[in-house]
């Protein structure tokens, strides 16, 4: 009954049958049988003490059936609170609907109202209004769960099973180190700081895994695996560069990829992790900025990630020597995010915005005439596109529509592809002129509705799937956290 260990008197040692025991039991029991040979505890077949073989294992770790059963009432009472709380937020939506039903077709309008670039272009302006806490088109309405202020926050993780956000930022104070926020949505208290490990830096990418634990990737050349039950970090991977990304298949949560700043993507197994799986070369040596698990329509596990030249998708297993580019490389155009809805891959969005530095004598440059459009105000960004990818077949993609905004000239904000219900999708992309979220209908890229605004940039924004139906969206810029329920 004593605990495994991975070396020592009591490591991990099998019989002939296969049974598994610590050794010092193992010849405890020899000893009290004689020392010549004794019966397997479980199965009954004889062994001997050189029958006895060690097993080598890296980590071992002893499951807690006390703390694991304690944990699956927890997540169920969870879940029958998520059911309440849906169940309440939907009839007080209902009331204010009913209320407000004079004023609805004004409310609408003020929402949706439509402003156009000197160049024909629209994009949509939300108005003050919005701070009634919702927006509601066709089927899907974004109602506001909680507001929090924050000091320089950068990305985020959503766990829709637990009620749990996760945000990466700075602690307060010059030289204030880097931590992370814990914050549960059922609660109004504010976030809890957990300062990590010295020498992570920035982290890059927050990824959500079953099961309770959460993957980050960060400039401290760390892939790291943080326990929501612990508050701590129990798995740090050393990379050989800055990680900018991170993902992990919901089907095999112990098989976790990394993407590099020098345009590769490494594959981890958690059970052991002192050296990667796999090390894959990219297409260039633009940093890694996004990654997402996927299967392609065949079931196969794949792997997309995006970097300055565009969209690729990978072999999730490390079989393919080199990716495939989705789209055919743009020089005029840097890809600077990539939204889709895993675990499909056939829905994308791709957001660009123009290259900054051209030579005169570089025959590909834009022209001056284009360059001129894609300014915007001072302190506004440039004028991007987003453009949707469609699957055409096995293997094969194209582009869709395309809307502009205003983006960032130099950051790569994130952006996020919300199910609406009834095979409907909207994307979301915080506009930079605006510092509020826009979405629009896909794959159409008609405009939607604006949500709520923020004094700084939007810099990270994720959805994540609620089991009881909608889903959260999260909202984050330097100085706020927003969330929204997402009802179908």
């Amino acid at each position: 009954m004593e605990p495994w260990t991975s070396e020592g008197d009591h490591r991990i040692s099998c019989i002939p049958c296969g049974h598994v025991y610590g050794r010092s039991c193992l010849e405890r029991w020899l000893t009290q049988r004689g020392n010549a040979s004794a019966t397997c505890p479980q199965c009954g077949r004889r062994f001997k003490h050189k029958d006895i073989i060690n097993i080598y294992a890296p980590e071992v770790a002893v499951p807690n059936n006390d703390l694991e059963k304690q944990l699956r009432f927890c997540r169920q009472k969870l879940e029958s609170l998520e059911e309440v709380v849906l169940k309440q937020g939907k009839l007080l939506d209902e009331i204010i609907s009913e209320k407000n039903h004079r004023s609805a077709d004004v409310g609408v309008s003020k929402r949706q109202k439509i402003a156009e670039h000197s160049d024909g272009r629209t994009y949509l302006e939300p108005s003050a209004s919005a701070s009634a806490a919702s927006a509601s088109v066709n089927s899907c309405r974004f109602v506001l769960l909680k507001e929090l202020s924050f000091d320089g926050a950068r990305v985020m993780g959503i766990d829709a099973s637990n009620q749990i956000i996760l945000a990466s930022g700075k602690a307060p104070g010059v030289g204030g180190e880097h931590v992370l926020r814990k914050i549960s949505m059922l609660s109004s208290h504010e976030a809890r700081t957990i300062q990590l490990p010295p020498d992570t830096k920035v982290v890059k990418d927050i990824c959500i895994l079953p099961g309770g634990s959460a993957l980050f990737a960060s400039l401290g050349r760390r892939l790291s695996l943080f326990s929501m039950t612990t508050n701590s970090v129990v798995l740090q991977c050393n990379l050989p560069l800055p990680a900018w990304s991170c993902s992990a298949h919901d089907s095999d949560s112990h098989r976790v990829y990394a993407g590099l700043q020098d345009g590769r993507v490494l594959v981890f197994d958690t059970r052991q992790h002192s050296r990667p799986l796999h090390s894959m070369a990219g297409l260039s040596k633009h940093l890694v900025h996004t990654l997402h698990s996927v299967t392609d329509n065949s079931a196969s596990r794949k792997l997309l990630s995006a970097s300055a030249i565009g969209p690729c998708m990978w072999d999730a297993d490390g079989n393919q020597s080199s990716p495939k580019l989705l789209l055919e490389d743009d020089n005029q155009r840097v890809c600077f995010s990539l939204a889709c809805a895993p675990p499909s891959s056939d829905l994308l969005v791709a957001s660009y915005r123009p290259k900054a530095d051209y030579s005169s004598g570089d025959a590909g440059a834009p022209s001056q005439a284009y360059l001129s459009q894609t300014s915007t105000q001072s302190g506004a960004g440039k004028l991007g596109q987003h453009t949707v990818i469609r699957r055409t077949g096995n293997a094969s993609f194209a582009e869709g529509s395309t809307c502009h905004s205003n983006v960032s000239e130099v950051r790569m904000c994130k952006s996020a592809i919300v199910p609406c219900g009834n095979d409907e999708h909207l994307f979301a992309y915080g506009d930079e002129s605006h510092r509020g979220v826009l979405t629009w209908r896909l794959p159409s890229l008609g405009v939607h509705s604006g949500l709520i605004p923020h004094r700084q940039p939007i810099l990270d924004l994720r959805y994540a799937g609620s089991r009881v139906g909608g889903g959260y969206l999260g909202c984050l810029s330097d100085d706020k956290l927003q969330v929204y329920r997402v009802d179908r």
